[in-house]
């Protein structure tokens, strides 16, 4: 078996994408061989060299080695935008099995999804390796051609996309696809197929507006249902189209974090207690702090030793960020009270989590109000420092504030931001598997 591995054939301003570069290769391969997958691999989205959704890819085929770097050579260089001095592609050719994937390029491919990697750590592994490899430019494609080839071992969640391609002489102008079938298509087999569109937006979230050849990209977790999704759609003539195994919408690029020890550039996990009230910003963005929780507090809801279960003066803080785009998700985040416990995912950027969805644990159901007077229902008022509450009129006293139970929009749960917003490696919640209620946007 040989992995063929590829990377950064495209521009933000002159197109292309990398998977109709991966496709193409794929086809010509298929000429003279087996190819028995492609995968598409979401990397680290916090990269700053990355163009859109930072994918790599990969081909697992049965060709001579020799013959695949020749082939897929002369794919990209053919197909890439060099003339974007930011695009550096890269190859990267393994002449064995997927199941025979060093550990060392596994761990690799991790680091890739979750952290920031350089060019001269690829070099040294793809020579220790004795992989083939060729590259443009400064070839920092290699990072994430090697990567895709050590993702099959690196990861164990998969789902599925299926892309179909527009004609070359229509790339560059408005896509024409009716939009009433897309979100028919989408109602029929959701949620096995998720993320097609947003129906409180009104968006045609598969349908991309850059000026690359990708007409429309079916994601869920059946390959036969998203190849239906896409034979639904009323469009202009698909010119080819493939099917690809994926890492997107499995939160891979997420770890496990305190609030202490966050780092600008990774992804988190993270839980705390809010502990500012949310602020509604210039442009939109909603911003909270969100406080460290004592030590033994545990994310099921339950503590030991008589630890505290609010965030501690003094205790280490994050800013989070509803940004405008994540649009009705910024509504819930609005709703959020001081001492609410959560758990909150998202990216860390210039100090600040860029949420991507949070799961209330615990609510705060109280709060404190001065006292009423139980003899003429007026409101007390302060009786001096220490001193409680008094009613000037009746003199009836109080010894404190009261506690009176407050009405709360939130449940406890997952909540997310919607599929207008979702990052391409994000888990939209009506994929399962998550500890605690889920209330999915669609």
């Amino acid at each position: 078996m040989t992995i063929v591995g590829l990377d950064d054939t495209d521009s933000r301003e002159r197109g292309m994408c990398t998977t109709f570069v991966a496709t193409r290769v794929a086809n010509r391969l298929r000429a003279e061989s087996t190819v028995s997958r492609l995968l598409l691999v979401r990397l680290n989205p916090a990269v700053e060299y990355k163009t859109r959704g930072n994918a790599a890819l990969a081909v697992h085929t049965d060709c001579d080695p020799d013959r695949a770097v020749e082939i897929a050579r002369d794919g990209l260089e053919s197909l890439s935008e060099t003339a974007d001095d930011r695009t550096n592609p890269g190859l990267v050719v393994a002449d064995h099995d997927p199941a025979s994937i060093p550990q060392s390029v596994s761990s690799f491919a991790r680091d890739a999804i979750r952290d920031h990697l350089e060019i001269g750590e690829a070099e040294s592994l793809i020579d220790e390796c004795g992989y083939r490899s060729w590259h443009a430019g400064n070839g920092r494609g290699r990072i994430g051609a090697l990567a895709a080839i050590g993702s099959w071992r690196a990861l164990e969640e998969w789902t599925d996309e299926y892309i179909s391609y527009r004609e070359s002489d229509r790339w560059g102008t408005p896509r024409v696809v009716d939009h009433e079938s897309v979100f028919a298509a989408a109602e029929e087999e959701y949620p096995d197929v998720w993320d097609t569109v947003d129906r409180i937006e009104g968006e045609t979230v598969c349908v991309p507006h850059t000026p690359g050849p990708i007409l429309h990209g079916i994601r869920g977790d059946d390959p036969e249902a998203v190849e239906r999704v896409a034979a639904a759609i009323d469009a202009e003539p698909v010119a080819s189209s493939q099917l690809f195994r994926t890492n997107q919408g499995t939160d891979a690029h997420l770890r496990e974090g305190t609030i202490s020890d966050v780092h600008d550039g990774w992804a988190y996990r993270l839980d705390g207690r809010v502990v500012s009230v949310p602020e509604t910003r210039r442009g939109g963005h909603v911003f909270f702090a969100l406080g460290a929780l004592a030590v033994n507090e545990y994310r099921d809801g339950t503590g030991g030793d008589g630890a505290s279960e609010r965030a501690t003066d003094g205790a280490p803080r994050l800013e989070c960020a509803a940004f405008e785009p994540t649009k009705r998700f910024r509504d819930r985040v609005r709703e959020l009270r001081v001492g609410d416990r959560l758990t909150v995912c998202g990216e860390v950027s210039r100090g600040t989590l860029k949420l991507e969805k949070l799961a209330v644990r615990d609510l705060v159901e109280t709060e404190l109000v001065t006292p009423t007077c139980l003899e003429c229902g007026r409101t007390m008022e302060s009786a001096g420092r220490d001193q409680g509450y008094r009613c000037r009129d009746c003199g009836t006293t109080a010894a404190g504030k009261s506690e009176v139970p407050i009405e709360r929009d939130l449940e406890v749960g997952w909540y997310e931001v919607p599929p207008c917003a979702r990052r391409h490696i994000a888990k939209p919640l009506v994929r399962g598997g998550f500890d605690a209620p889920v209330h999915p946007e669609r």
